[in-house]
């Protein structure tokens, strides 16, 4: 399938997001849009505006940003590419991280800082009303009800249309669910680590889109002769779209957003939703992955989305 033919295709299947409504579930994380260690400016910020608005042009619904990435610029730089926006673009956010650095990340609960940080993302995005704001992580020194009730404050006022949460456990899921209605939950999850299997079970049985970080990260199996490199092979794809063609397929809440500062790269990624994996790859994948679980790559509770 060419990646013209692709413009006037559906790029997935879509989920209907409770508070927010309908989008296509592969959609665009906008965290490599800015600097080096998701700090400062981008090398080429031209370069950043067109593979935002190429996003866009190839059928994209649903981005996924944070006033943290850059801090600022990433909101930014979407508002100066899509700015009036598409109907039924929705843009997604986060606050709960303030930085001090290059890949440096501090989580900041305080209710005033939330409330805050949300006031600085509508102004950045130039709007009325955010579509879906997140909380980037939950702050352990701040009492997690102070948290979610300010986020539920924001949405009585109309600030905020939709509410999620970011790498969290099922009982946080549960605990937040007490205060306002859980849209989406992003926590890591790839091929190679699944430790957030549960929290995709309780997505699946409420309602709630899973949008997992670090989509494409698959280790070993994406080396020359692991189990991804072989299908990828097989089916003519590359590795990276083998492995968002898996997370479409194993679950209908899966929403994966790759993100990239190329539009080459975002092209390869969004041609995944054409990639069809047969029984048996999808099977092998399975396997495989459940075996490189044990890794875990490394993820820590504060390496980002």
């Amino acid at each position: 399938m060419s990646l013209e033919t692709m413009n006037h295709l559906e790029l997935s299947a879509t989920i209907d997001l409770k508070d927010l409504g309908i989008v296509h579930r592969l959609g665009f994380g906008a965290m490599r849009i800015v600097g080096e260690g998701v700090w400062g400016e981008p090398a080429d910020r031209r370069a950043a505006v067109a593979v935002v608005r190429r996003a866009v042009e190839l059928g994209v619904d649903f981005i996924d940003t944070a006033d943290s990435y850059g801090p600022n610029i990433s909101e930014e730089i979407l508002a100066e590419a899509l700015h009036p926006y598409k109907e039924g673009l929705k843009i997604a956010t986060k606050v709960g991280f303030t930085r001090t650095g290059p890949n440096k990340w501090i989580p900041v609960g305080r209710p005033e800082y939330l409330r805050q940080q949300t006031e600085l993302s509508l102004r950045k995005l130039k709007v009325d009303t955010l579509d879906l704001l997140q909380l980037h992580r939950i702050d352990p020194k701040v009492d997690a009800e102070e948290q979610f009730g300010v986020l539920r404050e924001l949405q009585d006022e109309g600030k905020v249309r939709a509410l999620g949460l970011s790498q969290v456990s099922v009982a946080e899921l549960e605990a937040a669910g007490k205060h306002f209605t859980v849209s989406t939950v992003q926590n890591r999850y790839n091929l190679t680590d699944r430790s957030s299997e549960d929290v995709l079970r309780y997505s699946e049985e409420n309602g709630i889109g899973f949008i997992p970080w670090a989509p494409i990260s698959a280790g070993e199996l994406a080396q020359p002769g692991g189990s991804l490199d072989e299908a990828a092979k097989r089916l003519g794809a590359t590795t990276s779209q083998v492995a968002l063609a898996w997370l479409l397929r194993r679950s209908p809440v899966m929403m994966p957003i790759p993100g990239t500062g190329s539009v080459k790269h975002l092209e390869e990624n969004m041609a995944a939703a054409s990639v069809a994996l047969d029984d048996a790859t999808y099977g092998e994948l399975e396997a495989a992955g459940n075996h490189g679980t044990t890794e875990q790559t490394g993820a820590t509770p504060w390496q980002t989305s």
